[in-house]
């Protein structure tokens, strides 16, 4: 059965409860006082006024004495305070003391398996754990008790990861994954969003609501001019939480942009890229290869907040070069068998989806060909029937933003070092290519999970063929093969760093 809440002046309640039992009473509907809630009453009633309730319309066997009442004007109507700022305060204290009991279990999960932790932490205890709260209360009520969860949440994060952030590092993580957060949301900052959005979604704003006006100020106080709120623009629009919340992740994005150095920006604009962030939303299994081990996640999240991973001591491999806080030259260094092995695991999962979507893919094509042929091979994965009957040889490459060769176009424009990379290859491997019959494909992959464009449109391909074989939705197949490439790409990363810093 529906619920409805009628809210407002007893004579417009006892208006309402008329209209329903009369108008609704033509097709044969009654309304059961026995099986309401009308909290209205039960505020009348503790106020004073008995005589305003029209007692008419209940049921004989309608006890008073089984009214429960009210002793203040405050109480909670589907987890939701009703009250003063006070009320509202403890209200929220008490939710936080909930909620730290869950944020406590993941502590202890986090000691023995941070990947997990990290996913339940963003699943199910930060952002949306109070985030009904947010959109049933103004913001003016209960915003300080937001930022002590918001406080509450990162502690968690901490001991989860035995990782301590920087405030900018925690800035990041607080972005969703898309701009290369970890999706830990601060709430006190998106609450006047999440009320505003309410309010226009249950087409009650009014230029008289104090704390509508009072949320609007709040919300544009973190956002540029051009995106800021007014009564009439909030009623002329279709505002969701979703549109709102990104305005204000843009405006944070945009600060952490602008106060960081030339490598930083760079390494932002390759995490916030399509897809680079699939790696933190795989669900971990050890028995099917999606698990880091807990030093594997712990360097993978520094690195990736861009914390120091390293004191810069010399490489153990080359012995001629210092490691750097951002892992570069751990990353790129060929002495040892990190990127050869880097390169090979990759292209393994690859090849693993390309049997599976039944494609008849070869690996390492071209060992079969002359001497002279295998040193210029161009194709990783031979694809046969993959374009007008052409066979495809896809070529796989990892390169970082940081290389000094890319760095001064990398920090501005996204995705350019995988492009200049995707440019090379085809120089070099497109004579050979058209030579033996094939079409190259360069499937080239930034350090931090960004892919080249040619290579998300064979990946895109790549998910079609798969749905098809398994019988899912290409979005799902989608997701799977960049979450797995990519989760193997920052495994490899980890080890690449972890076997430089205790050798």
């Amino acid at each position: 059965m529906p619920l409805t809440w009628f809210l407002g002046k007893l004579s417009w309640m006892n208006a309402s409860t008329i209209f329903q039992s009369s108008f609704l009473g033509r097709f044969g509907v009654t309304v059961s006082i026995l099986h309401c809630y009308t909290p209205w009453a039960l505020l009348a009633l503790s106020l004073g006024y008995s005589k305003e309730i029209p007692w008419g319309l209940y049921s004989s066997a309608w006890s008073y004495k089984n009214m429960k009442r009210f002793t203040s004007p405050h109480f909670e109507i589907l987890g939701a305070p009703i009250g003063d700022i006070i009320f509202c305060g403890k209200f929220v204290t008490q939710k936080r003391a909930e909620a730290r009991h869950l944020l406590t279990q993941l502590e202890e999960v986090g000691s023995v398996d941070p990947q997990v932790a990290l996913l339940l932490l963003r699943l199910c205890g930060s952002f949306c754990r109070l985030v009904h709260l947010a959109r049933s209360t103004p913001p003016s009520l209960i915003v300080d008790g937001l930022a002590l969860f918001d406080n509450d949440v990162r502690h968690c994060f901490a001991e989860c990861t035995m990782v301590d952030t920087s405030d900018a590092a925690w800035q990041q993580a607080q972005l969703s994954l898309s701009r290369g957060g970890l999706g830990l949301r601060r709430l006190s900052l998106h609450s006047p969003a999440a009320y505003i959005a309410s309010v226009v979604a249950s087409d009650c704003s009014s230029p008289q609501s104090k704390h509508l006006l009072h949320a609007i100020d709040l919300f544009n106080a973190s956002v540029p001019t051009t995106d800021e709120l007014t009564i009439t623009s909030i009623t002329t629009s279709n505002l969701t939480q979703k549109l709102l919340s990104a305005k204000l992740e843009d405006q944070q994005f945009t600060k952490l942009f602008a106060n960081a150095s030339l490598p930083d920006r760079a390494r932002l604009l390759s995490i916030s890229s399509p897809h680079s962030s699939a790696w933190l939303s795989v669900t971990p299994s050890p028995r099917l290869n999606l698990h880091l081990d807990p030093s594997e996640f712990q360097v993978a999240i520094k690195w990736w907040l861009g914390l120091p991973v390293s004191q810069g001591q010399l490489c153990p491999q080359c012995m001629s070069h210092s490691l750097d806080q951002f892992g570069h030259h751990a990353l790129s260094c060929k002495n040892g068998p990190d990127v050869v092995s880097r390169h090979n695991r990759v292209r393994d999962t690859l090849f693993e989806f390309c049997q599976r979507a039944c494609l008849g893919a070869q690996l390492e094509a071209g060992s079969s060909l002359g001497h002279e042929a295998r040193q210029t091979r161009p194709a990783d994965v031979l694809i046969p029937n993959w374009e007008l009957g052409k066979p495809a040889a896809i070529d796989l490459c990892v390169t970082s933003p940081l290389n000094s060769n890319t760095l001064q176009v990398a920090c501005v424009t996204p995705n350019s070092a995988a492009m200049q990379a995707e440019q090379r290859k085809h120089h070099s491997n497109d004579a050979k290519c058209e030579e033996l019959g094939w079409v190259c494909i360069p499937l080239v992959v930034e350090s931090y999970g960004s892919w080249g464009p040619e290579a998300q449109r064979c990946l895109s391909r790549l998910a079609g063929r798969l749905a098809t074989q398994l019988g899912q939705p290409k979005s799902l197949t989608t997701n799977m093969i960049y979450g797995r490439l990519n989760l193997t790409l920052i495994r490899a990363n980890s080890r690449a760093i972890l076997s430089r810093l205790y050798v």
